[in-house]
Parts: C-alpha cells; sequence; structure tokens
C-alpha cells in the first residue's frame, strides 16, 4: 500500500522503454539502432502521452542510440518538445543507478520523462509503486514490453525524496504504431 507521507507538488515520472531494437551483425548493443517496427512504436508513444497529458518538462534519455532514436521519434509528435539530457548511466541501469541519476533532477521539474531500458526500467516502476489504479502493476509485472509507458505519481519537495513505495503507478500503456498497408 502507498504511504501518504510526502507534501509538496505532485510529481510525476513518465518512464518510457526504448522502442523495439534491431539487432544487425557486427554492431555494439550500444549502437543497435530501431527496427521498423519501432520506429513505427516511437511516434505512438509520443502521441499516448500527449494524449494522456503527460508530456514531460525534462526528459533523461540513455546514450544508447536505440534510446535516442525513441527520444527524437517521440518528442517529434509534441509542439516543443521539452529539454532533454542524453545519460551515460541510464545504459544499463539497476534500481540504485536510476533512483540516483533522478534525484538529481531540479526541484522545479514536475514531470519527468526518463528514457531507457529492461530490466532496470521495470525493476525502478515496480521498486517505486507502492500501489497502482486499476491493473496496472499487474500488467508492469507480467511484462514492460518495448514502448511500454508507465507513469507514476507522487507529492514531494523535491527529486530527491523518491523512495521505493513512495509512489502511485497511475498508468500503463503500450502504444504501437500502425503498419502501412503492403508492409511488413
Amino acid at each position: 500500500m502507498i504511504t501518504r507521507a510526502g507534501t509538496g507538488p505532485l510529481r510525476r515520472l513518465v518512464v518510457l522503454r526504448h522502442a523495439k531494437s534491431a539487432w544487425p551483425p557486427d554492431v555494439a548493443d550500444h549502437e543497435r539502432p530501431l527496427a521498423p517496427r519501432g520506429r513505427r512504436d516511437a511516434p505512438a508513444a509520443g502521441r499516448a502521452l500527449a494524449e494522456a497529458d503527460c508530456l514531460p518538462d525534462l526528459a533523461l534519455c540513455s546514450t544508447a542510440a536505440r534510446a535516442r532514436q525513441t527520444w527524437e521519434l517521440a518528442s517529434a509528435q509534441w509542439g516543443t518538445p521539452p529539454p532533454v539530457r542524453h545519460d551515460a548511466r541510464l545504459y544499463g541501469a539497476d534500481v540504485p543507478d536510476l533512483l540516483a541519476v533522478v534525484h538529481e533532477v531540479p526541484p522545479e521539474v514536475e514531470t519527468l520523462l526518463l528514457i531507457g531500458h529492461n530490466p532496470g526500467l521495470e525493476e525502478l516502476v515496480l521498486a517505486l509503486a507502492g500501489d497502482g489504479l486499476d491493473d496496472a502493476l499487474d500488467r508492469v509485472r507480467a511484462k514492460f514490453p518495448t514502448s511500454a509507458i508507465a507513469v507514476l505519481a507522487w507529492h514531494g519537495s523535491g527529486w530527491h525524496t523518491l523512495a521505493p513505495g513512495r509512489a502511485l503507478l497511475t498508468a500503463m500503456i503500450v502504444p504501437r504504431g500502425k503498419k502501412k498497408p503492403g508492409k511488413k
């Protein structure tokens, strides 16, 4: 159960797993690009964030090519994208590392978008969510696929106060782009 401790403005951590990546031969993992499905799904993720009124004040993005491409395609769906910081620490990060990066976010940011990789992102969502609306927690526990979006809400004076069990998982969305006729 979520603890109701915490004062301050409502803050939202929007977690976006990068879109589906390709596995080209002789390409280092960090440099793997998006697959065709990923290039369809990333814009759908941007549209889903806009429709859910979850546009961020700041985005933190892994430096991996597939994460950067996800950011570029998703944010291109918005009128004016927010500032983005590409952070190498997000690549392959576990929960303590992800939380350390989030704790550095300035307090004036109320909605933060975090773009990265599994298993770290899924584990972060499950660690932070003290409770969830509808079946959102069960859905994250079952699978946090590529392009999945989790929205965590909590009250706090600053990001440094975000801790395990403090947030409410308000949504889990898996947007998918439509294939063009005749395309695989």
